[in-house]
């Protein structure tokens, strides 16, 4: 930071010394513009055309050319315009050389405090001091990490609005394994940056090991945030596969895996997938079990799966018990504007939402139908599941993730029914006869 200030007062320097130079001129200039005014002779020529105009009308009166009163008129207009260049000509006495010279330094101090007020407010003053704690804390060993981690503390208390602060200390407890302390600072960091995808998957990763490695239903609603806004967040799926792995999911496992090496930028991520992938395949042939990656990853052969198994779809007719309706005319946005989440989830709650289908509350009740075409994902589609936990919740905040206030219904262990070529003779009525899924609560949480 002092080479910093010394920089700003080297540039400070030429601007103060412009602002000094006007004063150490005054006197030589107030001397010049004084010998001037004393020696001017306009007034004198003036006086000098008055005489010669006046002689000339004597000389024309003597002659005859002009009577008494001419005359007098000829001279009261000379003494007129005579006296109106004399006015013109009066000038103020000059000012002391000396005068003004307080303003001078009152103007340099002002110029000064202003450039370092405006430098605090849109300078980098501190991600210098970022940099520079950085610099000053290299980690070598354990105790090297732990310093770094007080500096970039004592920075963040000082520098709170700093996002970059944030962005750096994170990472460090998360690698020291203190989990509160990392997602605090991970939350900051959103709290400044805005909820964005990557930051909360980093969110959802660290509250899933947190919670030894569970998809609670804290992190499960972050996971559908990042995945509502980017169905391809490396990260997301990457915690996915993971889940998936501790659960001998192993296929799944596979197949987000290997969804998520396509959008990890780090190498050495991307080979952690790929030995995680090899480890999956290797449990999945020592129990005699196929590689069902392929077969995931294969359009045409979950297309062919769809065929057999008969095309998932489920038909809700979804209200609002009238007894909600005060609230959701209390809610602070009105119903066109309030969004209306319908989502599937499989039973177990291990995969992301199913289908989901999006509109406002104004258009209760309505009767809807889920199917593969809702899904979120092409790994997560509503055939997968034979049972299915089913939401209808009203956001004021349009956000996926439950909120307080928000007003919610479900519908638990629902079959998922499939139609085939065999029902093309039972009617569309009895083949799809609705569900009716009531909006009956409000979140409390």
């Amino acid at each position: 930071m002092i080479l910093l200030w010394l920089a700003i007062a080297v540039l400070l320097l030429p601007a103060g010394w412009l602002l000094l130079l006007p004063l150490r001129r005054a006197r030589r200039v107030h001397a010049d513009q004084q010998a001037f005014e004393d020696n001017d002779s306009l007034g004198a020529e003036n006086v000098r055309v008055y005489r010669r105009r006046l002689a000339s009308l004597e000389r024309g009166h003597a002659r005859g050319e002009l009577d008494d009163t001419a005359l007098a008129e000829g001279r009261v207009e000379l003494e007129r315009s005579l006296l109106e260049d004399a006015e013109a000509l009066r000038r103020s006495p000059l000012k002391a050389a000396g005068s003004g010279r307080v303003l001078v330094p009152v103007l340099l101090v002002a110029m000064v405090a202003g450039s370092l007020y405006w430098y605090q407010r849109e300078g980098a003053s501190g991600d210098l001091a970022l940099a520079q704690a950085i610099a000053a804390t290299p980690i070598h060993d354990a105790a090297s990490f732990n310093a770094r981690i007080a500096r970039l503390r004592a920075e963040a208390e000082a520098q709170p609005d700093n996002a970059k602060v944030w962005m750096a200390l994170f990472p460090l407890y998360r690698d020291a394994g203190r989990l509160d302390e990392a997602m605090q600072s991970l939350e900051a960091l959103i709290a400044l940056e805005g909820r964005v995808p990557a930051l909360v998957a980093q969110l959802a990763q660290l509250k899933f090991f947190a919670a030894q490695r569970t998809l609670t239903d804290e992190v499960q609603g972050l996971v559908d945030e990042v995945l509502a806004a980017d169905p391809r967040q490396p990260t997301v799926l990457g915690l996915l596969g993971i889940e998936a792995f501790e659960q001998a999911r192993y296929p799944e496992a596979i197949h987000y895996w290997r969804k998520a090496i396509a959008g990890f930028e780090n190498p050495d991520a991307a080979k952690a997938l790929r030995e995680g992938i090899a480890a999956a395949r290797q449990r999945m042939a020592s129990a005699g079990e196929v590689d069902a990656s392929v077969a995931l990853d294969s359009p045409a052969t979950a297309a062919a799966q769809d065929s057999q198994a008969g095309t998932a779809r489920l038909t809700l007719k979804v209200s609002l018990d009238p007894a909600l309706e005060a609230q959701l005319a209390a809610m602070p946005v009105s119903a066109d504007e309030a969004t209306l989440f319908i989502v599937a989830r499989d039973a177990e709650g291990k995969l992301p939402p199913l289908a989901v289908v999006r509109t406002t509350a104004d258009t209760l009740p309505l009767t809807v139908t889920l199917s593969d075409d809702d899904a979120m994902a092409p790994m997560a589609r509503l055939s997968m599941a034979e049972r299915v936990t089913l939401v209808a919740r009203i956001s004021a905040s349009g956000q996926p993730a439950a909120q307080s206030g928000d007003l919610e219904g479900k519908l638990e262990n629902v079959i998922v029914t499939r139609s085939t070529e065999a029902d093309a003779d039972v009617s569309h009525e009895a083949a799809d006869a609705p569900l009716m899924l009531r909006i009956d609560h409000r979140v409390a949480r």
